[in-house]
């Protein structure tokens, strides 16, 4: 019988990746992103996995932040959805962490690599086939990289399209993406057959647990209908977007009205839902209509980066 437990709920997920006893999977996990010279061995998770956090939560909780026995900082998280400003935001958190390690007075060659990894479940490059993407500073003419401060990964998890007969010869990073997207697909047996290696093994058993035990699944169900009510808010919005931009492109006789207002509109009703989220007054539809494009995103972009502190 089907686990039915989807990894891709943040509760799944923040208990198979955020939770100390079951750090093997972590470190699986980012080793299959990072492809290091010398691979993690150990990690400390620095906001653990716990109950308190989920419990009535309207927010959607992602992240899991830890460090290395290097210093590395190390970011993993995963969205739904790929919203307006998360590249920008990928890099803000990574830099914070950067700059964190110093108190004042230490001395620079004391700051370790910051390392910000984003697992999307939708497309951020729609013309392109590939996957992983890695960010760092570098020379546009020789290609030498600016040291190893910063990085940034994305992972498209819907460019991977995996079958049973391939994933024993796939990737790490690849088996990971199957594991993600399918393990709420199969039995545990199952899985255990198909991804053998042991960080799969710490990953499938807490996804049995969560299937087995009440406490576990009953919070599962609530998040997995945050989750959906939260997209379905995000459709509503995108739709009412849509719908707003025709007509005043209609109005205007002009193609461009259509196009600028389908996205004005998507990006208002992110930010009243965002404030909502953050227990604030959301603004009205037609205060927000008057504001221009970049002034909505930037706006989408600090009020995604305070509801992300808010769960830090």
């Amino acid at each position: 019988m089907p686990l039915g437990i989807s990894p891709l709920v943040d509760f799944a997920f923040k208990k198979i990746f955020g939770s100390p006893e079951n750090v093997q999977a972590l470190i699986g996990l980012l080793n299959a992103v990072l492809c290091l010279e010398h691979p993690i061995v150990s990690v400390e998770i620095l906001n653990p996995f716990n109950y308190q956090e989920f419990k009535e939560a309207k927010q959607i909780i992602l992240d899991v932040r830890a460090r290395d026995t290097t210093g590395r900082m190390l970011n993993v998280e995963l969205q739904v959805a790929a919203f307006p400003g998360l590249l920008q935001r990928l890099t803000y958190y990574a830099c914070s962490m950067y700059v964190e390690q110093l108190e004042r007075g230490d001395d620079y060659h004391r700051l370790c690599s910051a390392i910000s990894i984003c697992f999307v479940n939708q497309n951020l490059h729609r013309g392109s086939a590939q996957a992983h993407h890695w960010y760092q500073m570098v020379d546009r003419e020789s290609g030498r990289t600016f040291g190893d401060g910063i990085e940034v990964h994305t992972v498209e998890l819907p460019k991977y399209n995996l079958r049973e007969e391939t994933i024993a010869v796939a990737s790490p990073l690849e088996q990971w993406a199957f594991f993600l997207l399918n393990a709420h697909r199969y039995d545990a047996d199952r899985l255990r057959e198909l991804l053998p290696a042991v960080e799969f093994q710490t990953a499938i058993i807490v996804v049995e647990r969560i299937a087995e035990k009440t406490e576990d699944r009953v919070m599962y169900d609530q998040r997995e209908r945050a989750i959906r009510d939260y997209e379905w808010s995000i459709a509503s919005a995108r739709d009412e977007g849509r719908e707003q931009g025709m007509e005043q492109g209609i109005e205007q006789g002009i193609e461009q009205g259509i196009e600028q207002g389908m996205e004005k509109g998507s990006i208002a009703g992110q930010i009243q839902l965002t404030q909502d989220l953050l227990d604030e007054p959301p603004q009205s539809l037609s205060d927000l209509q008057q504001l221009s494009i970049d002034e909505l995103s930037q706006l989408l972009a600090e009020l995604r980066t305070r509801l992300h502190d808010r769960l830090a």
